[in-house]
């Protein structure tokens, strides 16, 4: 299926303040692709979760927030990148209860599965590239 961003919003991360705004402005753009408040919930809470390992790991970054149509649904994509440290292990990262920041270590794996897509590249030393897509089924 072919897809078409109808709305493109960039957003830098080098503030804790940013979390907020990416948060925010993630929720709105699942409110306005007629989310329900469980797909709302979802795409706010693993924008706001990788806003943050942003912040914490690489101090700087940019949230790339886009909503989507395809030729039955909308859906919303949001893309970060930052040139930060970089993620060595990142199947152990994504297996959840694994953390170099002193957390939980379930920000990663707790994401990908709030979401439908979730595709992440990685490399030591230059940074990391995260992009999750949530669909509205309805």
């Amino acid at each position: 299926m072919s897809e078409t961003v109808l709305e493109r919003y960039e957003m830098k991360i080098e503030s804790e303040d940013d979390i907020i705004l990416v948060r925010r402005k993630a929720r709105d753009a699942a409110q306005g692709c007629k989310f329900d408040a469980f797909g709302v919930s979802a795409v706010t809470t693993a924008a706001s979760e990788l806003a943050r390992n942003v912040w914490v790991h690489a101090k700087r970054g940019v949230a790339t927030i886009e909503k989507l149509q395809d030729n039955v649904r909308f859906g919303v994509r949001v893309v970060f990148k930052d040139d930060g440290p970089g993620i060595a292990d990142i199947d152990r990262v994504l297996a959840g209860g694994y953390s170099t920041a002193k957390s939980m270590g379930l920000g990663l794996s707790g994401s990908k599965r709030l979401v439908d897509q979730f595709m992440i590249e990685s490399t030591v030393g230059r940074g990391t590239t995260i992009a999750i897509t949530k669909w509205n089924p309805y």
